[in-house]
Formats: structure tokens, sequence, C-alpha cells
């Protein structure tokens, strides 16, 4: 009969195999980082890094790129429930077909897709118009002079871009989620006189805050990140349609790559905030529950 040590020796090849992959990765994220600070510590000075941060152009980009991903995330939220639970809980003609549509957003290349909307908003037409035509023809009235409603190279197409690409991830996360919860206290609920809608908001919904609060998080840092769908439907005009992500490839583009990594650690740090945050909110409602 083989001895305990005997085993536990036997398995020191699997967990130092384990250990070794999780630690290339991991060192070649935080060399990533590390690298990025380096640079930013020995080429500029506090005061350089101060003046980078608080320029009209990078305030700008800043507020916008906080509105935008938080709208995204919560339309991505809004979203992402009903169509992970239809996924999860019922069984449809073309089911398979609707999952794999539903991830197209998350394996296109970024440009694809922004390319796509640019063509679906302004060479699709109705009745000879396009869609942007159409919008601006219905709200242009209905607001002041000084302002021009559409989509293309303006703040709504910022926020569309976002939600395309992190709805998607938003969607997967809730399918997961659903799918991990048993059906069995909303068939309880049901059973006591609810309807679907009211065992759904009552039962499924509370079960599912963990889910809902990593959505979430998932569509506003995806948001946060997004370049390519950006770029090419909302441009990356100045002070207009600026997030982070194109104040980025504005820098590297005038030959500022301090401003470039300034902005990347910006980033950075918004992300490890945001993701920290979420997950003490995490610890806090699993104590109180």
């Amino acid at each position: 009969m083989e001895s305990p040590s005997a085993k536990v020796k036997s398995d020191t090849p699997f967990l130092a195999a384990l250990i070794g992959i999780s630690a290339m990765f991991l060192l070649l994220i935080i060399g990533m980082l590390g690298a990025d600070l380096g640079y930013a510590v020995s080429s500029m000075s506090f005061e350089e890094f101060r003046e980078i941060l608080t320029s009209p152009e990078i305030q700008s980009s800043i507020r916008l790129t906080v509105i935008s991903c938080t709208l995204s995330a919560i339309l991505s939220v809004l979203v992402a429930l009903p169509i992970g639970y239809l996924l999860s809980r019922y069984r449809f003609f073309g089911k398979t077909l609707v999952d794999a549509v539903l991830d197209i957003p998350i394996v296109l290349p970024p440009l694809v897709i922004g390319l796509s909307l640019l063509i679906l908003f302004n060479k699709v037409t109705f009745f000879g118009f396009s869609i942007e035509e159409i919008l601006a023809g219905i709200f242009n009235p209905l607001l002041p002079d000084h302002l021009d409603a559409g989509i293309t190279y303006k703040v709504p197409a910022v926020i569309l871009a976002q939600f395309t690409v992190a709805c998607a991830f938003a969607v997967r996360t809730m399918r997961n989620t659903f799918d991990q919860i048993s059906p069995r206290n909303e068939q309880v609920a049901l059973t006591l006189g609810c309807n679907r809608s009211q065992a759904f908001w009552s039962v499924v919904v509370p079960e599912s805050w963990r889910g809902i609060s990593t959505a979430g998080t998932l569509a506003w840092t995806r948001a946060m990140g997004e370049f390519g769908p950006i770029l090419v439907f909302a441009g990356a005009i100045r002070g207009r349609t600026e997030v982070l992500s194109t104040s980025v490839f504005l820098e590297i583009s005038i030959g500022n790559l301090e401003g470039a990594v300034t902005i990347s650690l910006l980033m950075v740090a918004i992300a490890v905030v945001v993701l920290i945050a979420v997950r003490f909110w995490d610890k806090g409602h699993q104590t109180r529950i």
C-alpha cells in the first residue's frame, strides 16, 4: 500500500507546474505595469506628471470617460439581465444561433465593430434616409439651436461603441450566473401565487446580485478600455469625443510618450480602484446576508 507521504510527493510536480504557469503570467502583468511606472518616474518630474493630468484636454477626457462608461455599464446590465435569463431558463428554436450571435462583438476585431456601426447609421437607408438623418430630423426640433442631434462623431457614438462590446461580456456573465442558480426557489414562488415577473424580481434578481455586480464591473472596465470602435465610429476629437483610451492614441500620435504613459497609469489606477471597491462591496453584502 502506498504511503501518504509518497502520494504527497507525487503531487509536487503537478503543483509546481500550476504555480509556475500562474507565476509567469502574473509576472508578465506586473512587469508591464512596473515598466510603465518606471518609465514615468525616470522621465518625468512630479510637476510634469501633474500638469499632464490637470490639462483641460485630459480633464475633459476623464469626465467623458467616467460618464460614458457608467452609462454603458448601466445599459449593459439592463440588457444582459433579460437576455441572460432567457438563454438560461428557456429552450426555443434557434437558441444556439442566438447564443453565437451574441458573442460576435467579443470575437470580432474592434475596428470591424466600429466600421459596422458607422455603416449601419450612415449607409443603411429607410425611404431614402439614413438612421442618422432620421434621428436628426426627430430630435433637432426639440433641442436648443446650439445643439445638434445625431450619433456619429458625437458623444452618443462613444457610448454606443462602448455598449456594443461591453454588453456582450455582461450577457455572458449573466447567462453563467443564472445557469448556476437553482430554479427551485423560483418555482416555489410560482406555486405560491407569484407570476413569472414577480418571481423574477423578488427571487431571481436578489439571488443573482453577485453576478449583476460582476457584469456591471466587467462592462465598466471593458468600456473604459475600448478603443477601435470609438476611433472609427466616434473619432478622437479633442475636447468632444476624446476618452482616456483615445487620449493615449492622440498622445502617441504627436510623439508625447510621457503623456501616453501617464494616461495609461491613470487608467490602470481607475481600473484597480473599481475592481477593489466592487470586491469590498461584495464581501460587505455577503456579510450582511
